[in-house]
């Protein structure tokens, strides 16, 4: 079988769709100080973080109760009642809903309300804390947000692609009942590339793993490897029993 030569091209678009990293577009600039999010100023940050590590702090145990969840629900929501465009806050609250969910239950009929109000604070905090343009420098604090909060949302579209294989998928946004197995894997993807974008490794790892393109070009070179070892290998003979 003849050598198969691949363009410069080629082989750029096989080392983006492996390796994340390798992308032009995965490049983000952190710069190391100050510490900032958007549309919050740098005077009252410190302030904001004070009431928000109050609001969690009852939440930092093995197993926190149902009721320090709704506590620091109520915390959380009040801030973001005083400062909507404080993008962590939303993130935080994201995280105490979360805990309010039962693993198995997730895309329940009955979790449906909660699973719906962690996916759109999970939006906020990303509509909030994305940069304006991809060149645009972040701080490290913007960054580990934003990684956090896609990592986050990509493995609940990982598990809601699961419950689509399942038939399980009852509950959620409808923009996510809506979509079939293969549409929220995609989804899924997107995310955990963000994720690994802004610096989560795990999430590199992942987008490589969920993504489509990989997987098709991770069959079709399975498929031209069986066809070459099967090519390759020796005609065997079989004598009619008649000989």
């Amino acid at each position: 079988m003849a050598a198969t030569t691949l363009t410069s091209n080629d082989a750029k678009v096989l080392s983006a769709l492996f390796d994340p990293e390798s992308s032009p577009s995965a490049s983000v600039k952190i710069t190391p100080l100050p510490q900032s999010l958007p549309r919050t100023s740098e005077a009252e940050l410190s302030s904001l973080q004070g009431i928000e590590r109050a609001a969690i702090r009852p939440l930092n145990t093995t197993q926190p109760s149902p009721e320090s969840a709704d506590a620091a629900i109520a915390a959380l929501s009040n801030l973001i009642a005083s400062h909507p465009d404080y993008a962590s806050a939303y993130a935080n609250r994201a995280q105490a809903i979360r805990l309010k969910i039962a693993d198995d239950a997730i895309f329940s009929r009955e979790s449906s309300n909660l699973t719906e109000d962690l996916f759109a604070n999970l939006a906020n905090t990303i509509a909030l804390a994305t940069p304006t343009s991809p060149q645009d420098a972040m701080s490290p604090l913007q960054a580990r947000l934003l990684a956090t909060t896609h990592t986050h949302r990509g493995y609940l579209l990982l598990k809601a692609a699961k419950a689509a294989r399942e038939g399980k998928l009852e509950g959620g946004p409808a923009e996510v009942r809506g979509a079939g197995q293969d549409q929220l894997e995609e989804m899924a993807s997107r995310d955990f590339f963000f994720g690994g974008r802004y610096g989560d490794k795990v999430a590199q790892q992942l987008a490589v793993k969920t993504n489509p393109y990989a997987k098709m070009c991770g069959a079709i070179v399975k498929e031209a490897m069986r066809k070459e070892i099967a090519e390759a290998m020796p005609r065997i003979e079989i004598p009619n029993k008649a000989e």
